[in-house]
């Protein structure tokens, strides 16, 4: 096997990365010129000094190709080129060539303190001014007048702006995956969807979110997000579900998985509706669809006693599935998609999912 084959058999997956923080500057504007025309057959020639040339802007863009920030670990400083000065004959210098900084769609920009949002790149395409360029100074021609007809001043261009900013990740996705560590979450992303997460029977398997496509049919499909596993005291920082809470904060519904292998599924069920309610009352008002998994490890008597453990706990009648089995899927899965699509032509404004014609 070519060396290059085997360095690539064994490449490093790409690490998922939803915060970090940059640096840009703009770039500063030119000096005017100060000049004087010099021909032989003009004994007193007139200023013909040219301005100096714009600063290039710093710009941030969302983009589709993405759905990391891990670019920005490795280069964090961004500056725009400067504006050239200007020269004799009236010539204007050159415009400094403006910098993109291409994000993923969902990024949150906010200044060094970590507080104040400066931009909130939801949409695709859409770009936002995070430095802008100084203006060129102006040459001495700019200041010939009926008193002054040999100006000896030029201006110097606008100084650059700095900035300090944070990135700050949140995936879109139209339905999150919540539960306990080992509930099942990434076995079933993997059985509904093309992606391929990491599974194994031992808690905390899942690092990082994972996205994937449902296709229900032609024509129809929504993205579900799998987030690590939550704890308790996830939103005050154990566990390493915390960071990752705002990635569910933009769907439009949640399904919150149960693994039915436990002794006590209707406190698995409070502790991580403790957790959304402590990280966000808006998270926690999202509507949540609730499902009993791996029912294809249980017996007939153990499924009905601890869905009805369940169901009284969350207050609401809770599903039956299995990942593994791929039990209950098929009508999970066209509820899903029939909120997702309502959610998305109300503009992602859940309404109560009783009226799109099923019972949770």
């Amino acid at each position: 096997m070519p060396w290059r084959n085997r360095l690539n058999r064994y490449k490093a997956p790409m690490k998922f990365l939803d915060r970090t923080k940059i640096y840009i500057q703009s770039g500063g504007g030119g000096a005017g010129c100060l000049s004087f025309r010099r021909e032989k057959c003009l004994e007193f020639g007139g200023p013909n000094g040219g301005d100096g040339g714009a600063g290039g802007h710093v710009w941030a863009e969302a983009v589709d190709n993405l759905n990391t920030l891990i670019d920005y670990r490795y280069q964090q400083h961004f500056k725009a080129m400067p504006g050239r000065p200007g020269e004799g004959s009236n010539r204007t210098g050159r415009d400094g060539d403006d910098i993109i900084i291409k994000v993923p769609t969902g990024t949150q920009i906010f200044e060094d303190d970590e507080e104040t949002l400066v931009a909130d790149l939801d949409t695709l395409g859409e770009r936002v001014l995070l430095a802008k360029g100084g203006n060129g100074g102006f040459g001495n021609a700019r200041f010939k007048s009926s008193t002054n007809r040999a100006p000896r001043r030029a201006n110097p261009g606008q100084p650059a702006e700095m900035r300090t900013i944070w990135l700050r990740l949140k995936l879109i996705a139209d339905i999150g995956l919540v539960g306990l560590p080992n509930a099942g979450k990434s076995t079933l992303l993997a059985a509904v969807s093309a992606a391929k997460p990491k599974i194994a029977d031992y808690p905390f398997t899942t690092l990082h979110p994972n996205l994937g496509v449902v296709r229900i049919e032609e024509g129809h499909s929504f993205v579900l997000a799998d987030i690590p596993g939550l704890i308790e005291g996830a939103h005050e920082g154990a566990g390493v579900g915390d960071r990752f809470l705002g990635h569910v904060e933009r769907c439009a519904a949640l399904l919150h998985l149960v693994d039915g292998t436990q002794e006590d599924v209707a406190g698995a069920y409070e502790t991580i509706r403790t957790e959304l309610k402590a990280y966000s009352s808006e998270l926690a008002e999202k509507y949540e669809i609730v499902a009993l998994n791996k029912i294809d490890a249980l017996t007939p008597e153990e499924i009905d006693e601890k869905l009805e453990a369940l169901s009284k706990a969350c207050g609401k009648p809770a599903r039956a599935i299995s990942g593994a089995s791929h039990a209950g899927l098929q009508t999970l899965l066209g509820n899903l998609s029939t909120l997702a699509n309502k959610s998305r032509a109300e503009q992602r404004k859940v309404e109560d999912p009783q009226e799109l014609g099923w019972a949770p």
